[in-house]
C-alpha cells in the first residue's frame, strides 16, 4: 500500500504533494513502482495534528480523485474518518476506507461502507492524533489491541460491512511507546488469529528516532527491516512511503522463502 499525502503537515512528506500536479504525478509513480493500492489522505494524523474541515479535505483530494475517476492507474483507498469524504472518494472509485478511528470518529462511516459494499481498514489508536502520545500506557499491549480490534470488527459487521471486507491495523506509532510498537510487531500472530488481513504501517515512524536516533530521511533501512519482520509474522499489507524499495525488499524476502520451501 503506497502512501500519498496531499497535506501541508504530514510528518514524512508534508507539502511535497499538496500541489495537484505533483499529487497526480506521484500517484502514477506509486503505481509504476509496484504498489497494489494507493492510500490517499488529505488530513495529517501525525502526533499533535489538528483536525481538518470536510470542505478542505475534499478540496485537497479533488485532483487525485479526478485522476482515478473512471479508472485510474490502480485501486485507491481513502485515508479518512469522515463519512462525507469517504462517500465522495467511493463515488470516484475508492475501494477501501482506511479509518484511523476504526469507525468511532463518525457514526455514519461504517454504515456507509456497508451500504456501498466497500472495504474498511480499522486501526487501533488510543485517544486522538492531537493527544495520542501524551503518556500512553498499557498493561498488555498485544492483548488490549487485539481486544479493541475484535470489538471494532464486530461493530463493523453489525453496521452492515461484510466481514470479508474488513482489514485490521494495530496502529504502530498511534498512542504507543517504542516498547509497545516492538511488542505489537513481535506479537502480530495474536492479531492475525482474528482471521482478517492485518495492515502494518511502520514506514518512517518516530519509533526509529527513539530506537536508533534516525531522522525521517534516514529511516528507510529500519522501515524495511520492521516491515519484513511484520510480514514474517503474518502481516498481509505493508503501508509504505518508499514504495520501490519496499516492493524490492518483499520480492527478495519472498524469493528466499520460496527457495527454503
Amino acid at each position: 500500500m503506497g502512501v500519498l499525502n496531499v497535506t501541508p503537515d504530514s510528518f514524512s512528506d508534508g507539502g511535497r504533494y499538496l500541489d495537484p500536479t505533483a499529487a497526480v504525478t506521484r500517484l502514477h509513480a506509486i503505481a509504476a513502482e509496484g504498489a497494489a493500492i494507493c492510500d490517499v489522505g488529505a488530513e495529517s494524523t501525525r502526533p499533535g495534528s489538528d483536525p481538518v474541515p470536510v470542505e478542505e479535505e475534499l478540496r485537497r483530494l479533488e485532483p487525485v480523485l479526478a485522476a482515478v475517476a473512471g479508472g485510474g492507474p490502480f485501486p485507491i483507498s481513502i485515508d479518512t474518518s469522515k463519512a462525507a469524504v469517504a462517500a465522495v472518494a467511493m463515488d470516484a472509485g475508492a475501494v477501501l476506507v482506511n479509518d484511523v478511528t476504526a469507525g468511532r470518529g463518525d457514526p455514519d462511516l461504517l454504515p456507509l461502507v456497508g451500504e456501498r459494499d466497500g472495504a474498511v481498514c480499522l486501526m487501533h489508536m488510543r485517544g486522538e492524533p492531537r493527544t495520542m502520545q501524551e503518556a500512553p500506557r498499557y498493561d498488555d499491549v498485544v492483548g488490549e489491541v487485539r481486544g479493541f480490534l475484535e470489538e471494532r470488527l464486530e461493530a463493523a459487521v453489525a453496521a452492515g460491512v461484510s466481514e470479508q471486507c474488513v482489514l485490521l491495523d494495530p496502529g504502530i506509532g498511534f498512542g504507543k511507546r517504542l516498547q509497545d510498537n516492538l511488542a505489537l510487531i513481535a506479537g502480530l500472530q495474536a492479531l492475525t488469529a482474528l482471521g482478517r488481513p492485518v495492515v502494518v504501517g511502520v514506514s518512517r515512524k518516530s519509533m526509529f528516532l527513539t530506537l536508533l536516533g534516525r531522522e525521517v530521511e534516514e529511516r528507510l533501512a529500519p522501515s524495511l527491516a520492521a516491515g519484513l519482520a511484520a510480514v514474517a509474522r503474518g502481516a498481509a499489507v505493508l503501508r509504505a512511503h518508499d514504495v520501490q524499495e519496499t516492493v524490492d525488499a518483499l520480492a527478495t524476502w519472498t524469493a528466499v522463502e520460496a527457495a527454503a520451501r
